[in-house]
């Protein structure tokens, strides 16, 4: 679970979000976003049928913002599919690859969904000025807890190749720190 997907969830939630659900890829991830970070239900999507998961979560009207890392690989379509009537996608990532091949995009018209894709690193330094200087208005939401930074673990700046390691193998859930002494 990835440090920002991490902090959507909680952000969603302090924003008054009434359901947030997550995908992950294994149990123990989805228990952690549910039990620690306050998603309502999450699902395993190497295992699960999400798709239909997230609709009976929902009595069949699916969910108002999708916000994705993913995007090829099925993924696509299957946000489309998840999403209700006005709804947004956020596309913020491809590590599914940037192909939809074989997507049905007739939702995105009776649907009325709108896309919108970015990247910070496409963002001007004084944007991203801004968004930093607007994250400052969470800090009293952190000295109470009710959000937090998670960390998953701290390793030596001389083990660098291991904390690599970990976020290939996508193991972890929250941010990894290397510490320089």
């Amino acid at each position: 679970m990835s440090g920002v997907s991490i902090a959507g969830i909680q952000l969603a939630k302090d924003a008054g979000a009434a359901a947030v659900y997550a995908t992950a890829g294994s149990p123990a991830k989805c228990e952690f976003v549910v039990r620690e970070i306050g998603a309502t239900a999450a699902f395993n999507y190497k295992t699960q049928d999400w798709v239909t998961g997230i609709k009976e979560a929902t009595n069949g009207k699916g969910v108002d913002i999708i916000i994705d890392f993913i995007g090829g690989g099925g993924y696509f379509q299957k946000n489309l599919d998840v999403a209700a009537r006005d709804a947004h996608i956020v596309q913020l990532g491809l590590l599914g690859g940037s192909k939809v091949d074989g997507a049905d995009i007739e939702q995105l018209l009776y649907k009325r969904i709108r896309i919108q894709g970015s990247t910070l690193r496409s963002r001007e330094i004084e944007y991203q000025g801004k968004l930093r200087d607007r994250l400052e208005e969470y800090i009293p939401h952190f000295e109470t807890g009710d959000l937090k930074v998670v960390i998953d673990t701290v390793l030596p700046w001389e083990e660098i190749q291991k904390a690599h390691g970990l976020l290939e193998a996508n193991s972890t859930s929250g941010k990894i720190v290397c510490t320089i002494s």
